[in-house]
């Protein structure tokens, strides 16, 4: 379970709801759908609220000429994301330092080997279940309502850390010899494809 746990003297903050572009407006319905899942739920007597902002969501990649006409890989913004402005919470939040992995060394334990292949985790940090007691402190306002999260939303500081540590956990018997794990990416590696 994921825990928020404040600085010693830390004030609550209720931020207010901020103004939408109409035309994202349907992305935040994205709420509806984790009301219907139950990640979320209704709440009015929050201490804490946190405001809702939609940032552009860049996937896949094109390839453009720049202009010494040489071809840069470019991602392309194709779709948004509704993300909670935690700033605030954060900021009262006392602080995790669980370690992440070293890319370089990950990289290095992968060297040499023929075969892998990749996961991405789905979904993976909505996995993990909040307190019931710091469920309220993940409070957020939008359009459509004031709701809490009953499962580890991205954008809290120390989300990062709890999802790793929980990934570490279950893979232990499997890490640095067959699997890596990065956050919710993982990475399955043999000298065959049987050992995979």
């Amino acid at each position: 379970m994921h825990r928020i746990l404040l600085e010693d003297g830390a004030k609550p903050v209720r931020q207010p709801q901020r103004r939408l572009n109409p035309i994202i407006l349907d992305v935040v319905k994205e709420v509806t759908k984790l009301l219907q899942a139950g990640i979320i739920y209704p709440i009015s007597d929050s201490q804490w609220v946190s405001s809702v902002q939609v940032v552009p969501k860049k996937t896949g990649l094109t390839v453009v000429k720049n202009e010494r006409d040489e071809l840069i890989p470019t991602r392309v913004q194709n779709s948004w994301r509704v993300c909670i402005d935690y700033r605030r919470l954060n900021q009262a939040t006392r602080k995790d330092h669980f370690p992440l992995p070293f890319i370089d060394q990950m990289l290095e334990r992968l060297a040499g080997k023929s075969h892998y292949y990749f996961l991405d985790g789905f979904s993976g940090y909505f996995q993990i279940h909040i307190t019931p007691e710091d469920q309220e402190k993940t409070t957020f306002t939008c359009p459509f309502g004031t709701f809490a999260y009953r499962r580890m939303p991205f954008g809290l500081c120390n989300a990062p850390g709890t999802f790793q540590r929980c990934m570490l956990s279950i893979f232990s018997d499997y890490l640095e010899n067959c699997i890596e794990v990065f956050m919710d990416d993982f990475t399955v590696y043999g000298s065959s494809f049987d050992a995979c």
